[in-house]
């Protein structure tokens, strides 16, 4: 009968104690690794650029949505949220001419109203705080005693940060095929 032979105690508890210590570097170094990508994220400025992209061509689409949206019975209120959507020469043009054009919307008792079909930045800065929005929208004009009209319209507007909201400081009609850009 042969009697197996073992080696001391200890020579058993090195390979477990290896294999410990082997899983504890592995789990560090993955830990190091999760937390460095982690923190590289949250501090990354590719997120807050996204964020004022997304705000600038949010205000630009409802900033053009409202300068085309006017109702002679609260003409004004309209005027009200047309300045309040302005900045710079277009509010200053808005508030001096807000006399004239509220005479004459209420004198043609007309109903327009808008909305945003698309819409796409095709400019940021957000260190000079300026943007220019495309915007694409149906107006909808109605006046008594007339059907109603629509009509399919491309705006480019101008943004301005102000305070930190995004406002339009300019805006006008985007030109159409072949039509040269004035």
């Amino acid at each position: 009968m042969r009697r197996g032979t073992r080696g001391p105690a200890w020579l058993g508890a090195a390979p477990v104690t290896a294999l410990a210590l082997a899983l504890a570097l592995i789990a560090g170094g993955f830990a190091a690794w999760a937390g460095w990508g982690w923190y590289h994220a949250a501090h990354d400025d590719t997120s807050g650029y996204a964020e004022q992209r997304d705000a600038a061509l949010a205000a630009g689409e409802q900033a053009v949505q409202n300068l085309n949206t006017l109702d002679h019975r609260g003409i004004g209120r309209g005027l009200d949220l047309w300045e309040s959507s302005t900045t710079g020469e277009l509010h200053e043009q808005l508030v001096s001419g807000r006399d004239k054009f509220t005479t004459q919307v209420k004198t043609a008792k007309t109903v327009t109203t808008a909305k945003v079909l698309s819409g796409a930045l095709t400019e940021l800065d957000t260190r000079a705080g300026r943007a220019r929005v495309l915007v694409a929208l149906r107006v909808t004009v109605k006046a008594p005693g007339d059907a109603s009209t629509d009509k399919d319209s491309r705006m480019l507007g101008e943004l301005t940060r102000t305070h930190g909201d995004w406002k339009l400081s300019a805006l006008g009609q985007a030109p159409v095929g072949g039509t040269p850009a004035g």
